[in-house]
């Protein structure tokens, strides 16, 4: 199995930005989700390294990477790109899960000459449903969620990463595993950083950038993702531009934790 090496780059304000790489080639960037860090990404990176030279940074506040004054889209998007910028990756393949992906979103808008292609899993442009925005989690759960961290973090977090899986077997052990390397090894973010990062997905919408999201990009959704519907899925598949939607219909929110061998395959094909 290839070695995952990990790296430090330092921002001119002393902040640090952490991240993981394998394997050599074309690099593919792989953004992890909320609450989360680039270890979720670790099969995948061994699996995909003899094809990419692959990175997985911690995004701000997560992982290894020190927390910033600010946790918008834009401030993970220019952490990002001075990352980029230092390691003089003009060029990249681009994938992100759920908050990750929303990053991405952003990323790939702003700097199109720099992403050639995207992929999006369990992602959407707005999290957070509203009068005019039906596929996305009431903002109510979401408030009572912030509330719920504020009284007892590492039970609520435990909760939500349950959610990410479906009820069987092979499932719960995914959970345990997730549990095992998120929680109980004291990876999980500060709770100031994850309620800040939580109160941007509530917040932001990105569905006024997706016409600008030009490059070819693959949108993967669980048919029974019950963290981000899989209407939002859809809905980028049928919005983007160069969109080619793929669904699993007995996947939750994890794709490529639940189906890793089949993630595997779909990924190396889509950024051959």
């Amino acid at each position: 199995m290839p070695e995952i090496h990990t790296h430090t780059f330092y921002h001119p304000d002393g902040r640090t930005l952490a991240w993981r790489e394998a394997g050599s080639g074309r690099p593919l960037i792989l953004l992890h989700g909320w609450a989360m860090s680039a270890v979720v990404f670790s099969e995948m990176q061994a699996a995909l390294a003899g094809d990419f030279r692959v990175l997985a940074p911690d995004l701000r506040g997560h992982g290894g990477s020190s927390p910033g004054s600010g946790y918008a889209l834009t401030d993970f998007a220019a952490d990002l790109d001075a990352w980029l910028t230092a390691l003089d990756l003009d060029t990249i393949d681009l994938l992100g899960w759920s908050l990750g992906g929303e990053v991405a979103q952003l990323l790939a808008a702003q700097y199109p000459q720099r992403v050639t292609r995207l992929a999006l899993i369990s992602s959407t442009p707005r999290f957070a449903s509203t009068h005019d925005w039906e596929h996305g989690l009431p903002d109510v759960q979401i408030k009572a969620m912030a509330r719920d961290l504020r009284r007892n973090y590492e039970l609520t977090m435990n909760g939500f990463f349950s959610l990410q899986f479906t009820d069987e077997a092979l499932e719960r052990e995914r959970y345990r595993q997730i549990v095992a390397f998120a929680v109980r090894a004291g990876r999980l973010p500060l709770p100031e950083v994850a309620l800040a990062a939580l109160e941007t997905l509530r917040s932001e919408d990105l569905r006024p950038l997706l016409p600008q999201l030009v490059q070819p990009t693959l949108v993967l959704h669980g048919g029974r993702d019950r963290i981000i519907p899989v209407a939002a899925g859809r809905y980028l598949g049928t919005t983007l531009p160069a969109a080619r939607y793929i669904e699993w219909p007995d996947v939750g929110h994890a794709p490529f934790m639940s189906r890793p061998q089949d993630s595997v395959t779909l990924w190396r094909e889509f950024f051959a």
